[in-house]
C-alpha cells in the first residue's frame, strides 16, 4: 500500500498544529500540504514551534487545483461556518474529507438554526456525513468519504453515556452533563474573555442553557435509544491548558448494582483501544482525570453509585484536542484508509503537565 497524501486545511490553529504533529511521525502517511492563508509561505515550524526540525513544509493559500493535485486525503480544520464554504467544492474533487468544524455533524437543519442561529446553506449535504465517533458508528466510518468530527465536550459526554442509556438503566428524562474545559477550546485567536488576566485562575460557567454541543449529545443518544433523549449540559471554563472533564448526573430507573454497571460498560466497550475505565479504591487518580491524557488519545470513564442506588454519577475525561479533536481525526482516518486503528495514537499521556 502506498504512503497516503494528506493536507489540512487550516493549519495554523491548535487543531491544525495537533494534526500536522501527529501525522509528522505516522508511519503510513505524508503531509504534502497544509494550507493558511495568514501565513501562506511560511514555514509551518515557525508557527508550530514544537515542530522544528520534524519538517521543512511552508504553508500554502488554498487552491482546490493544488489540494487535489497533492492528497489523497484532507483534513479542514477551520473555524465553524467556514468548513461549508469550502467542502462542497472538495466534495466534487472525490477526495477523502475528515472535518473538524461543526458544519456537518448535525443531521437535521433545523438544529443549526436552534444552536447556531443560521440556516445552513446546504442541508441536502448533512446526510452525506458520518459522526466520527469510532466507539459507536466504526463501521459506517470505514465505507465512507465524508467524515464529521464530532465536537469535544459533546464526545466525552456521548461516551459516558452510551452504555447506560443503551441498556435503559438511567431515566433518560433527567440527564443533566457538567462540563470543565480548559482554555485550549477556545481557539488560537485571543478573545477578552481568554486573555491571561481574565483567563487565569478561573471557574466560570459560559454557556448554562443551550451550548451547542448539547445538540450532538442529544442527538447520538436519541438514534442509541430509538427515542428522543433531552439530555442537558452546561459548561466551565477552568485553570488548564488541555482536558476536559465532564460529571454526569443519572437516576437509575430501577434497582441498580456496580457490578450491572460495569457489565455494562465492559460489554459497550470490549477491546475499544482508546476507552479506558478508572474507578480505584486507593490513591490520587481514583477517577478520570484530564491531567493524566493530556496528549493522548483515551476516553477514560468512572463511576459512583449511590449508596441507597438512587444516583449514578459518570465521570469521564479527555484532551479536548486529541480524542476532542485531531486525535480523533486521525483515529478517522485510519479507519477510512484501512490502517490499524491506532497508528500514530499510542503514546500515552504526559505526566506531570
Amino acid at each position: 500500500m502506498r504512503t497516503l497524501r494528506v493536507g489540512i486545511i487550516g493549519a495554523s490553529g491548535y487543531t491544525g498544529g495537533e494534526l500536522l504533529r501527529l501525522l509528522l511521525l505516522h508511519r503510513e502517511v505524508e503531509v504534502t500540504l497544509a494550507t493558511s492563508r495568514q501565513y501562506a509561505g511560511e514555514y509551518v515550524y515557525r508557527v508550530h514551534s514544537n515542530l522544528r526540525g520534524y519538517t521543512d513544509l511552508q504553508f500554502s493559500d488554498y487552491s482546490v487545483e493544488e489540494i487535489t493535485s497533492k492528497c489523497d486525503l484532507v483534513f479542514t480544520s477551520l473555524p465553524h461556518g467556514a468548513s461549508m464554504n469550502v467542502i462542497p467544492a472538495l466534495m466534487k474533487t472525490g477526495l477523502k474529507i475528515i472535518d473538524l468544524s461543526a458544519d456537518f455533524r448535525l443531521k437535521d437543519p433545523a438544529d443549526y438554526v436552534k444552536y447556531y442561529g443560521y440556516e445552513h446553506p446546504y442541508p441536502d449535504l448533512l446526510q452525506h456525513f458520518i459522526l466520527g465517533i469510532p466507539e459507536l458508528n466504526r463501521e459506517e466510518i470505514r465505507g465512507s468519504k465524508l467524515t464529521s468530527c464530532p465536537g469535544c465536550m459533546a464526545v466525552t459526554s456521548i461516551l459516558a453515556l452510551a452504555p447506560v442509556v443503551k441498556n435503559r438503566l438511567v431515566d433518560t428524562e433527567h440527564i443533566v452533563i457538567d462540563a470543565k474545559i480548559g482554555s485550549s477550546g477556545a481557539g488560537v485567536k485571543p478573545t477578552p474573555a481568554t486573555h491571561h488576566s481574565e483567563r487565569y485562575s478561573v471557574v466560570r460557567i459560559y454557556k448554562p442553557v443551550g451550548h451547542r454541543h448539547t445538540a450532538e449529545i442529544r442527538q447520538e443518544l436519541s438514534r442509541i435509544a430509538g427515542a428522543p433523549i433531552p439530555a442537558y449540559m452546561s459548561p466551565h471554563a477552568v485553570n488548564m491548558v488541555r482536558g476536559i472533564l465532564c460529571t454526569a448526573q443519572t437516576f437509575p430507573v430501577g434497582m441498580l448494582t456496580v457490578p450491572e454497571v460495569w457489565k455494562a460498560y465492559r460489554s459497550f466497550y470490549a477491546e475499544e483501544p482508546f476507552i479506558r475505565f478508572v474507578r480505584d479504591k486507593r490513591g490520587l487518580y481514583r477517577f478520570p482525570d484530564p491531567k493524566l491524557i493530556a496528549g493522548s488519545n483515551f476516553c477514560d470513564i468512572g463511576f459512583e453509585l449511590e449508596e441507597d442506588g438512587k444516583r449514578l454519577v459518570i465521570v469521564s475525561a479527555t484532551d479536548n484536542l486529541m480524542k476532542g479533536a485531531s486525535g480523533i481525526a486521525v483515529q478517522n482516518m485510519n479507519i477510512m484508509s484501512g490502517f490499524d486503528e491506532r497508528a500514530g495514537l499510542e503514546a500515552p499521556g504526559l505526566h506531570p503537565v
